[in-house]
């Protein structure tokens, strides 16, 4: 089975995405939002821990994001394959969860980068407000989430691009065509000849 992770900015189009794509290959959509909420709802121990910080509106610790995402891929569905979505953020978490999958045996497959222009993200952000009233994408807002993450998963990003395993692929268009091309530029690095380790 395949593990995969995906990596974009907001507005990417990222979690519409991570379901076409697990879909595709046939593995659970993993988001730490769903994570997340799924633990707070059932009220699991992390979930209440997770609770007193989404709750002030602060950042989960990477402690606990760790646990929980740990937690998750050791559910049933997870453990032949998954497709990660918001996980990791920093190197540091990157680092964690290469310690995770390495207790199971495994390891990333390949590593989905969405690349699209700050000005075309900027847009489908306005967008997606008109759209859907949102109040919280205001520019500025919007500005800070895109300046983080330039800020934090650049050093992620580099990581798995060292590694030879980053599939950057053109976020920028039709959802259906980046789907197409993602799929395509996969499929593609999976099956290409590997150097030996």
């Amino acid at each position: 089975m395949t593990r995969l992770l995906i990596i974009g900015p907001p507005g990417s189009g990222k979690g519409t995405q991570a379901g076409q794509l697990a879909r595709h290959f046939g593995v659970p959509a993993v988001s730490t939002g769903d994570i997340f909420r799924s633990n707070v709802d059932r009220q699991t121990e992390l979930g209440n821990q997770a609770a007193r910080y989404l709750d002030g509106g602060r950042f989960v610790p990477d402690h606990l994001t760790n646990a929980l995402v740990k937690d998750r891929l050791l559910e049933r569905d997870a453990r032949h394959g998954f497709l990660l979505d918001g996980y990791p953020r920093t190197a540091t978490q990157a680092t964690e969860l290469d310690a995770m999958l390495a207790e199971q045996g495994h390891a990333l497959d390949a590593v989905i980068e969405l690349r699209a222009p700050d000005a075309e993200l900027e847009e489908r952000m306005h967008q997606r407000a008109r759209e859907q009233g949102r109040t919280d994408d205001t520019i500025d807002v919007f500005r800070r989430r895109l300046d983080l993450y330039h800020r934090q998963t650049h050093e992620v990003v580099s990581v798995y691009a060292g590694r030879g395993i980053l599939v950057s692929v053109n976020g920028s268009g039709d959802p259906v065509g980046i789907t197409a091309l993602a799929i395509a530029a996969v499929e593609q690095f999976l099956t290409a000849p590997r150097p030996p380790s």
